[in-house]
C-alpha cells in the first residue's frame, strides 16, 4: 500500500517526531492495533510509534514488528484517576511525541495527551474532546467496521478507505517456541489449541469437553489456552479428554501468545486469543454466533469460520452477550463432531497429517 500514490499528494518523510497510539484495550482490539501501526510505518517510515498498554497487554507489543516500545501504565476502567492521568502526561512529555493518535472516543483516553501537550492529538469527535484534540476527525459512524475506524485516523483527513488494509501481525521466533515448548514438557508434534473463553456467555461455544474427547481418540494432543477466568472450563476439558489433554491457561498472555504459535490450529470463540492466533499465522477457526464475522473475525482471514448451520435463526447476529431468545441455538446448532472434522481437515491441509 503506498499512501502518496493512492493521494496524489506527498507526506514529510523527513519527520522523525515519534507517533504514539492510545488504543482500545481489549485484547482483541489490541491486535488489531498492529494495523494502524502498519499504516502509519507507510505514511511516515522515519518516525518511531509507540503503544500506550495496560499490564494485560504489554507482551503482544514484543511481537508486533514495527513497533518501537510498549508504555505500560494501567488505568482504572470505571473512574477518571486524575493523579495517574498527571502521571501519565509526565511521562509523555519526556518522550517528546509528535503526533498522538487516540483510538477510543472517551474523553479520559485523550486526556494525557492534551495535559502532556503532544502538538498534534487526532480522533473522532466525541464525548465534548474540545480541547483535549486538536486535529477532528468526522464520520465515524459511516465507517463499516471496528478496524475501519481505528485505521483511518492512520490515514490522511479526507482519504478514502483502501480496498483491504494491512493485516496484524505477532512474531515469535522459533527458539522461543521450542523453549516453550520444553519447558512445559511438549511433544514437537502437532497440537490442537482451544480457546473456551470469551467476554459476554453467549459468545461460547459449550462442546469443547466434547470437542476435547473426539480429539484425543483421533490420536490428536490437545492444548487448553486462556486465562485465570478459564481455570474452570480447562479442567472440564481436562476431565473429559483424559491425558491427552494439557491446561495451559494462566496468568501471563505470553504463555497464550506462545500456545498459540506452537499449535498446529487453534480453535476459538469470538475472542482476543482468536486474534492472537490468526496473527501468528495459525490455522485459525473462528466460532461465531451472536457476532459477526464481517464485523468481528481477524483481517488475517480464518482456516475456517464456523457458524450456526443447522437452520437460519432470524436473530443472528445479534450483536449481544446475553442470548434473550431461542436459547442460545446459534451456538448449541455447532456440533462437536462437525468442528472436529473440520479440525482433522486443516491439519490435513496444513500439517500433511493423514485425515483418515
Amino acid at each position: 500500500m503506498n499512501i502518496d500514490s493512492q493521494f496524489g499528494g506527498s507526506e514529510d518523510r523527513s519527520d522523525t517526531s515519534p507517533i504514539l497510539i492510545v488504543p482500545y484495550m481489549w485484547i482483541g482490539d489490541f491486535v488489531r492495533n498492529h494495523t494502524v501501526v502498519r499504516v502509519l510505518k507507510e505514511r511516515w517510515p522515519n518516525r518511531p510509534v509507540d503503544l500506550l498498554t495496560t499490564s494485560l497487554c504489554a507482551p503482544l507489543v514484543d511481537y508486533m514488528p514495527g513497533v518501537r516500545a510498549g508504555l505500560v501504565w494501567d488505568l482504572p476502567r470505571s473512574r477518571l484517576a486524575v493523579g495517574r492521568q498527571f502521571g501519565l502526561a509526565r511521562l509523555l512529555r519526556e518522550r517528546n511525541y509528535g503526533t498522538a493518535l487516540v483510538l477510543p472516543r472517551t474523553w479520559k483516553a485523550a486526556m494525557a495527551p492534551a495535559l502532556a501537550g503532544i502538538p498534534e492529538r487526532v480522533g473522532f469527535v466525541g464525548e465534548f474532546r474540545f480541547g483535549l484534540l486538536n486535529r477532528w476527525r468526522w464520520g465515524e459512524k459511516k465507517l463499516p467496521r471496528f478496524i475501519d475506524k481505528n485505521a483511518a485516523l492512520a490515514r490522511p483527513d479526507g482519504a478514502p478507505l483502501p480496498p483491504e488494509w494491512p493485516v496484524p501481525q505477532l512474531r515469535v521466533q522459533p527458539e522461543e517456541i521450542a523453549r516453550w515448548r520444553q519447558a512445559n514438557g511438549l511433544s514437537a508434534g502437532a497440537a490442537v489449541a482451544l480457546a473456551p473463553g470469551s467476554v459476554g456467555a453467549s459468545k461460547r461455544w459449550t462442546y469443547y469437553p466434547e470437542a476435547a474427547r473426539l480429539l484425543v481418540e483421533r490420536g490428536l494432543e490437545v492444548w487448553v489456552v486462556g486465562g485465570p477466568a478459564e481455570k474452570g472450563l480447562a479442567q472440564e476439558i481436562v476431565a473429559a479428554g483424559g491425558p491427552g489433554v494439557r491446561d495451559l491457561t494462566g496468568n501471563d498472555l505470553r504463555n497464550g501468545v506462545l500456545t498459540m504459535a506452537a499449535a498446529g490450529v487453534a480453535i476459538s470463540n469470538d475472542s482476543g486469543l482468536m486474534h492472537i492466533a490468526a496473527a501468528l499465522d495459525t490455522p485459525t477457526m473462528g466460532i461465531f454466533g451472536p457476532t459477526s464475522p464481517y464485523l468481528w473475525a481477524p483481517l488475517n482471514g480464518l482456516a475456517a469460520t464456523v457458524v450456526q448451520t443447522r437452520s437460519v435463526l432470524a436473530c443472528q447476529p445479534c450483536q449481544s452477550t446475553i442470548c434473550r431468545m431461542n436459547d442460545h441455538r446459534c451456538m448449541r446448532d455447532i456440533a462437536a463432531q462437525d468442528l472436529v472434522e473440520i479440525a482433522r481437515d486443516v491439519l490435513a491441509r496444513t500439517q500433511g497429517l493423514s485425515n483418515g
